[in-house]
């Protein structure tokens, strides 16, 4: 599916507590007060990339990073500084499949809760359209 891209890899970059390299957000295609969609291109500079893959902690990392693309981006709107979040849990994670050097990824956060700093998501991560990973986590906002 074409999304329109909203910011690229600086952009997104400001708005995330991680900095290269560990940096796992490069696009933000679309944005809501409920969602977003996320992408990355996978590098072979990328610390998860390893034999020609990208393991299975980057591509839960790439959708952790997601969901605070998602918290910045709100904070960025409203003017202010978004506090430091941190995986409160992951619930369920099935991962289908693993992309290679110069795949780009793309996640859907879709927030089901917040309440009080703590916010929970369901991610889809898909790869040509095709869903390679899913789950649910809960992010804490440090106070």
């Amino acid at each position: 599916m074409e999304r329109t891209l909203l910011l690229e890899k600086n952009a997104v970059e400001d708005l995330l507590p991680q900095k290269f390299p560990f940096v796992m957000v490069d696009k933000m295609y679309s944005f809501s007060e409920t969602s977003l969609v996320s992408g990355l291109k996978i590098q072979n500079d990328n610390i998860f990339f390893d034999n020609n893959t990208f393991l299975e902690a980057g591509l839960i990392e790439h959708m952790a990073q997601s969901v605070a693309l998602h918290t910045g981006y709100e904070y960025f709107l409203r003017n202010e500084i978004a506090p430091t979040g941190y995986i409160g849990s992951i619930k369920e994670i099935e991962i289908k499949k693993l992309p290679e050097i110069n795949d780009t990824i793309q996640s859907t956060v879709t927030i089901l809760q917040e309440f009080a700093g703590i916010t929970l998501v369901d991610i889809v991560t898909t790869l040509n359209n095709e869903e390679i990973a899913k789950g649910q986590m809960k992010t804490v906002l440090a106070k």
